[in-house]
């Protein structure tokens, strides 16, 4: 009877199939091994260290003693540095001093050359998920946990509660755009505003453009973004205008001037310029039944009524001799159509540009203390009286108001009603809420008069602006004046330090 031997293993196979024993060690005795592979990008960024402090390390890191009694992390060097980040406040934070999982590698004593082949397969075989992936296993995981659970896993995330909903929402980017936001930094909030704005052409870059700036100023904060993204879901909200404009005339049976056929275009003629055959003026209404009336929309959203062919439905064309047009005069014109086109951009980002101010003053309103700077500035207004905060008192628009204090707003609530509910100890923060609410009124259209804000502002209209600024710039840059602003406020700036 024949037996048949099993071959006896080499030394490497055995080394590979040992069972390193794990132990768990204090952090303060982990050191960075001397031949890590990894050598570049090897501190622990936020969103490490935050799950450290919430969870500790779950991973068991790879590690081999040395003489002086301490450890080096072949394996894992990133996890090793956010449990001593997190060790170090854990008590002022009320957190447990955690140890760190550790296979402890006393047989790789020695064996630096195969230490480093360890942990050089260890970072070359990492391959991060894919955005998407990573987005879609969050989600599920934080909604089949229960609502404790749920909490401290978007804590170890760095998510805030409304995770779920920014999580379902953030998928529904393409690839390519959500590859684009998380490469540019974009946390899990700003991705999903980003699906709601995705479809105004250059979205992405110009979220990305603002992201950059706040990342440059290193404050934390996100003025910039705010503005941007406000800016653009006002074009988008001109856009949907636009696009219930033309829905509208299209219901009614008109005919959009767009729609007709190329050849036909060339006869339309608006309203004003044609008469009857007996040289009255066409008015839309005498109009209306004529098989050639038809519209554009103006940049209000506006129809102006044309005829699309009115020779052939016995119009005239008024007699108005163009004669032609010299240089200056053509450039002159050119010059009348790119200030039209500044003004209706300028308008529509002065209007945007009130969503993140206000929103930047209703924190301001509700903190715990409020800066001295907006208490003087709310002082003088109501020392001084000016005759905006007059006319605003008088008008009794609370809206505002309202939504600044928190309150419910019915129709023409008083302001002492309001207030009734906001903590007694914060009267500067109730002043101040109320002066803003003036304020605001007295720069909510962009357009007071024959003067356009973004043009020539009011000294104090000026002062306010200047002051959130500066208390944005206070609080981690958290608030920034959006651009049309800063072009508003440029000669009110200090011209000198010794102003400043």
């Amino acid at each position: 009877m024949s037996t048949t031997l099993s071959p006896v293993p080499d030394a490497s196979v055995q080394q590979e199939e040992a069972t390193p024993r794990i132990e768990l060690l204090d952090a303060s005795l982990l050191v960075r091994d001397e031949f890590n592979a990894r050598e570049h990008d090897t501190e622990p960024d936020d969103k490490l260290i935050t799950s450290v402090k919430e969870l500790g390390v779950e991973e068991p890191i790879s590690v081999r003693p040395r003489e002086d009694g301490t450890y080096g992390v072949f394996k894992g060097w990133r996890r090793a540095q956010a449990a001593q980040i997190a060790n170090a406040t854990a008590e002022q934070d009320g957190r447990p001093v955690r140890t760190v999982k550790a296979f402890v590698r006393a047989d790789l004593a020695g064996k630096d050359g195969y230490t480093r082949f360890l942990s050089l397969v260890e970072n070359d075989n990492r391959q991060e998920m894919s955005a998407r992936d990573t987005l879609k296993a969050q989600e599920l995981a934080l909604v089949a946990m229960d609502d404790v659970d749920q909490a401290r896993a978007a804590r170890a995330m760095g998510l805030k509660r409304e995770a779920v909903r920014y999580l379902r929402t953030a998928q529904k980017l393409d690839d390519a755009t959500l590859r684009q936001a998380t490469a540019g930094g974009m946390d899990l909030e700003q991705t999903a505003q980003l699906t709601e704005v995705e479809d105004i052409p250059r979205a992405t870059q110009r979220l990305l453009k603002a992201l950059a700036k706040d990342q440059e100023e290193g404050r934390g904060g996100r003025g910039h973004w705010d503005q941007e993204f406000a800016l653009l879901t006002e074009e988008q909200a001109s856009v949907k205008a636009r696009e219930d404009a033309v829905a509208a005339i299209k219901e009614s049976g008109v005919t959009l001037v767009s729609s007709l056929p190329y050849g036909q275009k060339q006869s339309v003629k608006p309203l004003a310029d044609l008469t009857t055959g007996l040289g009255a003026p066409l008015s839309a209404d005498k109009h209306h039944a004529c098989p050639g009336h038809c519209a554009t929309l103006d940049e209000d959203n506006q129809p102006v009524w044309h005829c699309a062919d009115p020779s052939a439905h016995g119009h005239k064309v008024r007699k108005q001799p163009k004669p032609s047009l010299t240089a200056d005069e053509a450039e002159r014109a050119a010059q009348k159509s790119a200030e039209r086109a500044q003004v209706v951009a300028c308008n529509r980002a002065w209007k945007a540009a009130a969503g993140p101010r206000q929103q930047f003053v209703t924190r301001l309103v509700r903190g715990k203390s409020l800066p001295d700077e907006a208490r003087l500035f709310a002082q003088q207004v109501l020392l001084d009286l000016p005759g905006f905060y007059g006319r605003w008192a008088e008008k009794g628009d609370t809206q505002t108001l309202a939504a600044f204090l928190g309150a419910k707003d019915d129709e023409r609530t008083a302001p002492s009603e309001l207030a009734a509910t906001f903590p007694k100890a914060r009267l500067a923060n109730l002043v101040f809420a109320q002066v803003a609410a003036a304020v605001e009124a007295d720069i909510r259209g962009p357009k007071v008069f024959d003067t356009f804000l973004w043009k020539k502002l009011h000294p104090r209209q000026a002062a306010y602006l200047l002051l959130l600024e500066t208390l944005g710039q206070a609080d981690n840059g958290s608030y920034a004046l959006s651009e049309v602003e800063e072009q508003a406020v440029a000669a009110h700036r200090p011209k000198t330090p010794d102003a400043a």
